[in-house]
């Protein structure tokens, strides 16, 4: 091997060694299919005097897999984990709350290889009805950074009420 070879080999390798990780950690996370036959784990209604009304205000519902559903007390999930919220707006009309379009689908999914910069979570939103058209543009780091809070819960908001 020639000295230019040798001095520029081990660049090669690090450089070849980041791309992967860097589109290992870039992975987007798949859409759920199946999720409204998981496990219903709670409902909830963000009005329009809540901080984050902009732009969740509506009602949500949250899904779990049997693996994230072993996980929600405990305070830690494993690989394979899938949380999911989905948004309806709310209308209301005669004293009734109901569930109106649907404004997002937001995805958590497990995985401390694919995405260590985000506590081992992938996040994502897919806008409306659509299961193509993605609503996070930042590998999850703005979910990331609410989710914080909820470190001691391996960041995730949601409980299983017995």
């Amino acid at each position: 091997m020639t000295q230019s070879v040798r001095s520029i080999f081990p660049l090669a390798v690090a450089f070849s060694a980041a791309v992967f990780a860097a589109t290992a950690m870039a992975e987007p996370v798949p859409y759920p299919d199946g999720y409204r036959h998981w496990h219903h784990v709670k409902s909830m209604v963000i009005g329009q005097d809540h901080p984050l009304a902009d732009p969740f205000a509506g009602i949500h519902h949250v899904y779990a897999n049997d693996l994230a559903l072993q996980g929600l007390g405990s305070g830690s999930h494993d690989d394979g984990s899938i949380l999911v919220f989905d948004l309806l707006e709310a209308q209301e009309g005669d004293g009734v709350l109901t569930e109106g379009s649907r404004k997002l689908v937001g995805v958590m999914v497990k995985s401390r290889n694919v995405y260590p910069d985000t506590g081992g979570w992938g996040f994502e939103g897919f806008a409306g009805d659509s299961r193509e058209q993605r609503l996070t543009n930042d590998g999850g780091q703005a979910c990331f950074s609410c989710h914080l809070p909820q470190a001691e819960q391996d960041y995730v908001f949601s409980d299983w009420r017995r």
